[in-house]
């Protein structure tokens, strides 16, 4: 007897032979360490005309997990749905929000009360959808001076003690303008040195850093163990370096993905920001068709 018909016997004697028993190992469901998630900022367009139909079709194409973001505190909605019945209506699409990037930067330069009062309301948005994480995501081109990113450590210390305290965690994202030289100095490196590991984390923009850094992702990742908790995963144009749809770019991912310490990453979100070569959904489509197939096997 053969060990398939070994392992065919065996599963039927113990009562677990089903139909997915006896299909071949390479079309069995396979279970990931983490969910594919989706930057929803992805498919603004279409997030604007009907959130649920679009985090519905994501939801088919596999995406699983989101990171949400237009959140308005003074009336508890996310794109005009009060946060509990938003959390219900993704509970029936089996569809999780872990993440959310909030607007900080336009409070940047409002007393800090306001500041804080802004916090606490996407702490109520974020508990009624069961997310983990309060993001701050950007920091407007006119405040990005020297002296301006060393307020903002303040800042992020402050928002992440109030997080942390009402039971969340907070993180901060970077983009390109944190690693831009400053006659010997970066704004990515006041935020590393100046806010404290176990109230800020970090988002790492996987691009970004590919983009403008002079440091690569695993320098950054081994010299801040314990921070990088998300990832946000996006290709860049071989030609252009503008954004570009997974697969079609040219980081390569593969041996990223496959050489990376993983052990402090909680969740990722695939996310292009714009340079769609058809529109944001074909993009998302075409994105988790080459995510599926090439990489999701290393996360």
């Amino acid at each position: 007897m053969n060990s398939l018909s070994s392992r065919r016997t065996f599963l039927k004697q113990t009562g677990v032979l089903s139909v997915s028993s006896i299909l071949p190992l390479s079309v069995l469901p396979v279970h990931y360490k983490y969910k594919m998630g989706l930057q929803l900022f992805t498919i603004r367009d279409a997030m604007v005309k009907d959130p649920l139909g679009s985090i519905k079709y994501a939801r088919s194409l596999g995406y699983e997990d989101g990171e949400i973001y237009g959140y308005n505190g003074d009336n508890d909605t996310y794109y005009g749905i009060k946060s509990k019945e938003f959390k219900k209506q993704l509970d029936s699409l089996d569809f999780t929000i872990s993440s959310g990037h909030y607007d900080f930067s336009s409070r940047f330069n409002q007393p800090i009360d306001v500041l804080k009062k802004y916090v606490d309301q996407c702490i109520i948005g974020s508990k009624n959808l069961n997310s983990k994480y309060i993001t701050w995501p950007w920091l407007a081109p006119e405040y990005r001076t020297i002296d301006n990113f060393k307020v903002l450590t303040d800042k992020l210390n402050i928002i992440g003690e109030q997080v942390t305290n009402a039971g969340l965690q907070f993180a901060y994202h970077n983009h390109d303008f944190e690693f831009t030289d400053h006659n010997g100095e970066q704004g990515y490196d006041i935020i590393l040195s100046g806010t404290d590991p176990n109230l800020v984390k970090l988002q790492m923009d996987m691009y970004w850093v590919e983009h403008s850094s002079n440091k690569g992702i695993h320098e950054l990742i081994k010299e801040n163990q314990g921070r990088y908790v998300m990832w946000h995963i996006k290709d860049m144009d071989k030609v252009t370096r503008d954004y570009s749809e997974m697969g079609n770019g040219s980081i390569d991912y593969k041996n990223i993905f496959s050489s990376i310490e993983q052990k402090d990453l909680q969740y990722y979100y695939i996310e292009q920001g714009g340079n769609f070569a058809k529109n944001s959904m074909q993009s998302i489509t075409d994105s988790a068709i080459y995510f599926k197939k090439h990489l999701q096997r290393y996360l």
